[in-house]
């Protein structure tokens, strides 16, 4: 930072030195000439237009006008013939303006482009006559109204860019908020309906058949140990600094998110609510991308937990099929259909956030999603997944 500050004020010194040369040295060169060599010599002056605008503008003024005006020969004792090419002295004073106007406030802005039209203005007016006065006062104020409008452009383009960014930001926030609602609903609300059922079952039990009451409450205590697990692993991740961080306190690390590939596992806990699930899967079974394979999984999961909760039968179907360009799951039942089926109302977990869920998960992957009662009966869920290009063995149908 220093040697920063060091180059910039550097720089400044060597912009005035370079204008005592063109002053002192060259007294005789035409008023392009100079004009030129002023503007070349302005960006010594970079460094100090980032630190001190305005005391950037004030030695460029000091400096365009001791070009204009310092030299005396007798072939430019006059400006009314050499100002259109001299006014390049002032061109380096306009690009300072157009960049304070772009960056600094309101009243910084108005101070630079008031000092500079006056300071142009009196040199025009004490060097300027008839015809002459009028062309270079109109080239003077053309000059600084372009660098104004250059700076108003730059500042609501960047203004702009930072509304946007903000706007990201925030639809970001707002979207990781919906996306951990989702995982939250569906691993609780899977759970937690399997608890019921299960704790409903034991209390029924437990005197006369107390058996089946321990396995019951087995299910529940490996239920709820999954479900803590799963909690824990979410809040961790949502309290990590940095993502290659160690998941927990114990060095653990973070297990990955489920799949398709744990669908046995959400059968097996299915079952033990009571409902049979019969698995078909058919087509070229391959790796699927991550946010697919997870939304497929919820899917499945969440129409699983209607089933068991709503649907007041005991056994249902999954079908799921890798298709050349989507991913179709497809979880059907012979229940009451939607009656039982389209709505949490249990457990307080609201109207229909399992449905909206799930329709919320493949509008993001810009899929297809259906939920209805089946002609024949029952309720069916479909969702139809896009897929990358194919890659992989097939997978017979079963």
């Amino acid at each position: 930072m220093t040697r920063t500050k060091t180059m910039a004020w550097v720089g400044g010194a060597l912009y005035l030195l370079a204008v005592g040369l063109l002053v002192g040295g060259a007294p005789r060169a035409s008023g392009t000439v100079h004009g030129v060599g002023a503007l070349l010599a302005a960006s010594l002056l970079v460094g100090v237009v980032r630190r001190a605008p305005l005391l950037a503008l004030a030695m460029a003024l000091f400096g365009a006008t001791a070009v204009v005006v310092g030299p005396t020969s007798s072939a430019r004792a006059s400006l009314s013939a050499s100002y259109q090419g001299e006014f390049l002295s002032y061109l380096a004073v306009d690009l300072v303006v157009g960049l304070i106007v772009a960056t600094c406030a309101r009243r910084a802005s108005i101070v630079a482009v008031a000092g500079s039209l006056i300071v142009q203005l009196l040199v025009i007016s004490g060097f300027s006559h008839g015809d002459n006065l009028t062309v270079n006062v109109v080239i003077a104020l053309l000059a600084t109204a372009a660098a104004c409008m250059g700076g108003l452009l730059s500042r609501e383009r960047r203004e702009h860019a930072v509304a946007l960014r903000s706007q990201e930001v925030a639809e970001a926030v707002i979207a990781e908020r919906l996306r951990i609602a989702r995982e939250l609903h569906d691993m609780v609300a899977h759970s937690i309906g399997i608890i019921a059922i299960q704790a409903g079952a034991a209390s029924q039990v437990i005197r006369t058949r107390p058996t089946e009451a321990g396995e019951a409450l087995r299910a529940i205590e490996v239920t709820s140990r999954e479900t803590l697990s799963g909690l824990r692993r979410t809040l961790v991740a949502l309290r990590q600094a940095e993502p290659g961080e160690a998941a927990s306190g114990n060095g653990t690390a973070l297990a990955p998110s489920p799949g398709l590939a744990d669908i046995d596992r959400l059968v097996a806990a299915t079952a033990d609510a009571g409902v049979r699930v019969d698995v078909h899967r058919s087509g070229e079974e391959r790796a699927l991308p991550a946010d697919v394979d997870l939304s497929a999984f919820r899917i499945v999961q969440e129409a699983l937990t209607n089933v068991v909760r709503h649907a007041g039968t005991g056994r249902c179907r999954v079908l799921i099929d890798y298709g050349d360009e989507e991913l179709s799951v497809e979880v059907a039942d012979d229940g009451r259909g939607a009656a039982g089926n389209g709505a949490d109302h249990a457990l307080g977990l609201g109207l229909g956030l399992g449905l909206v869920g799930m329709r919320e998960r493949v509008a993001l992957l810009y899929g297809d999603f259906s939920a209805g009662p089946r002609p024949e009966g029952g309720f069916r869920v479909t969702a139809r997944l896009p897929l990358p290009e194919p890659v992989g063995v097939p997978v017979e149908a079963r």
